[in-house]
Formats: structure tokens, sequence, C-alpha cells
């Protein structure tokens, strides 16, 4: 029993020593956000979530190329709205990427609104089918032959030819709804879910296994999710504590209605998870629901000391987890204290190479050393 850990880069403005307070040192930028992943890949994560977002937010794939010559080992999961860029030219940049990075490449599906625009959920994910089909058949066919009621052309798949094979990189998704969950379960590799009780996780796991086996597949899930590990679980508490001392209510409204989905049905479930949590509000023995007073997305810590994460972990591997997307504030802080504490006792592994997306020696591709033509 093996897990992918991952930690977070904190792209998108979500990096706090105080959650809501925005000190200036933990701001958004290239050197902070470069910091958080060379460290994380030094300390040996398999996997690193670059976020999207347009307020406040770095460009994912601009920041992977940066990365791709300033890290080592560790995969760069990176973001991509679909609908942002022309599916082909999305592909190349993809393809690019994933050449500099030696096969280091993972995708992030998101199918929420663009920025600026609003579009029927019902319409956002059928624009989303038509990308992932797109960027399939660039990466396994040797055309593109597309005809959709958001794109239709014919094209030669040479330019976009990936790194990786058998595939192309791994597709990571998020989404409660049932339009997103059947994305997932026909195209995409791992379904990501945010925290819940595990009555919860169990019932989003056996759902979406169920409608990836209607379509003849079988899917990975990950778990995206904070943590706060201490020596004791008195300092653990006391850290959370901590974190959320001088948030106002008023403030963590403002900053969670600055992300695109901070209506959808996901974040519903975290405002749930919440309110239903005890007065101090754990839903449960240590998952901590504080965090989500101030933010849109997942909502949820792990609290405990080292021996307690990491029982908590393994719990998860047990029900069928096998990748993590970590994260703490402040993410470089926590990010040394997970692996001081936890990152040892858990077996790792990579999915990409478990499903044998990365080749062992250097593949013929245009951009390696297939003939040119």
């Amino acid at each position: 029993m093996a897990a992918e850990l991952g930690w977070f880069s904190a792209l998108c403005s979500d990096d706090y020593e105080y959650l809501g307070f925005p000190e200036d040192h933990l701001r958004s930028s290239y050197s902070h956000c470069k910091a958080i992943t060379q460290r994380a890949d030094t300390l040996g994560f398999q996997n690193i979530l670059l976020p999207s977002s347009y307020q406040i937010g770095q460009d994912t794939l601009a920041f992977a190329a940066a990365m791709s010559e300033q890290t080592e080992q560790i995969q760069l999961l990176s973001a991509i709205r679909c609908g942002e860029m022309h599916p082909p030219m999305l592909a190349r940049a993809i393809s690019t990427l994933d050449h500099m990075l030696e096969g280091r490449l993972a995708l992030n599906i998101i199918s929420s609104d663009l920025p600026g625009c609003r579009m029927a959920s019902e319409d956002r994910y059928h624009r989303s089918t038509e990308v992932i089909q797109i960027l399939q058949q660039a990466w396994t066919q040797p055309c593109i032959d597309f005809k959709g009621d958001f794109f239709n052309f014919q094209l030669d798949t040479q330019p976009v030819k990936t790194y990786q094979q058998n595939g192309g990189p791994l597709l990571y998704f998020g989404g409660y709804s049932s339009s997103a969950r059947d994305l997932c379960a026909r195209f995409c590799d791992v379904y990501l879910l945010w925290p819940d009780t595990q009555v919860g996780l169990k019932a989003s796991m056996e759902d979406v296994a169920h409608r990836a086996a209607a379509q003849g597949r079988s899917i990975d899930f990950g778990l995206r999710i904070h943590v706060i590990v201490r020596e004791t679980e008195q300092k653990a508490r006391e850290a959370a504590i901590k974190l959320v001392s001088k948030l106002e209510n008023s403030t963590g409204h403002k900053i969670k209605a600055r992300a695109q989905d901070h209506l959808s049905k996901g974040v519903m479930q975290q405002n749930d998870l919440r309110e239903k949590a005890d007065k101090e509000g754990y839903a449960e023995a240590h998952l901590w629901t504080g965090i989500g007073r101030a933010r849109s997305g997942c909502g949820a810590a792990i609290v405990g000391n080292p021996d307690q994460v990491i029982n908590t972990l393994k719990n998860y591997m047990s029900m069928g987890f096998r990748s993590f997307i970590l994260s703490g504030y402040p993410h470089l802080e926590a990010c040394e204290l997970f692996a001081k504490y936890v990152l040892p006792a858990i077996p790792t592994t990579r999915l990409a190479v478990e499903q044998k997306r990365v080749p062992q020696i250097t593949p013929e591709t245009p951009l390696t050393h297939a003939k040119r033509i």
C-alpha cells in the first residue's frame, strides 16, 4: 500500500501566518512560490499542485516552464482551465512543457467559468469534454479529427506529441456535480476529492467508481487536504486556533467570494461540513474545518501529532486513496514540518510511472530524435 504524496504552491494568494491577514512576505510572488516548489522537490514530495485563479494568480504553465529547469524529481501538477486556450495550441504548450520536464507533468482539469464570463454548468462541462477529447486525440492519434458543438477541425498531430506515452500526462479532476463526475469517469485518471467525513468520502468514491466501470474504465482517487502537524496533539490544536485567531467573518467571506468557483456544489459541501462540525470545528477526530472560513476550495485540515496524522493518512489509503495534495500555513514552514514528522513513514509511489506514462528511455517524438519531415 503506497501513495503519491504531493504539496501545494500558493500561486493564488493563498499563503498566511494568520488566515485572512495578507503578510507581504507571503505574497504569491514568483520567488516565494518558487521557494515552496523547490523545497518540496528537495524534501522528496512526488507531486506539487500549481493552482489556477485569475485573482490573484500566476499562469500555471508559464510557472511550470520556469520550474522545469529548477527542480529535479517532483511532478508539476499544472491546473488548466478548459476553454482559455485554443485546444490544439494548448496541446502544443503541454507537449513543449512535458518535453522540458521529461515526463514530470500532470494536468489538473478545471471546468469552471472563465474570468469575466458566465456559462451554464452543462455547457461548461460539454466544452471541457470536447477539450479533453481533442487533447487525447492529439497525444494518441496521427491526426486530430474532431467535430463538436464548440470545436471543429482536422489537424496533423506531429507538433503536439508529448514526451509521456500511452495516453500522455495524467489528468486529475475534481468536481461534485453529476456532470463533473461523469466527465471524470469517462476521461480522467485521478478523481480528486475535498475533505469530508469517511462516510461521505466513501460514498463519493463508490459513485465515481461505478460511473467509471459503466464506461469500461477504472480510476484512481486523490484527496486534497490541509495538514497541521506538531510534536503533540495539544500543540497542533493550538496551531489551528492561532491560524484563525485574527480572522473576522466578513474578511473570510470576501476572500471566499474572490474565487470563480465560490458558489459551486463542492464549495457548498465544504460549507456544510463546517456547519455540522462540533463547537471547535472538528467534523471527525483530527478533521478540523476552520480553514473553510476563509477559503473557497478545500476547507479542512488533518490536525494532530505525527502518529495521528500518519494513521489518518494510512486510513485514507486503506479506503483507496492513492494520491494526496497536501498543504499548510505558512506553506513553506508546513512543508518542512510534514517532511520531518510524516513523509518518511508513508510508502510512496508515482501514479504516472505505475501507469507507464513516463518512458524509461527517451521516446521517439518530433521534439526528441524522431526523423524530421
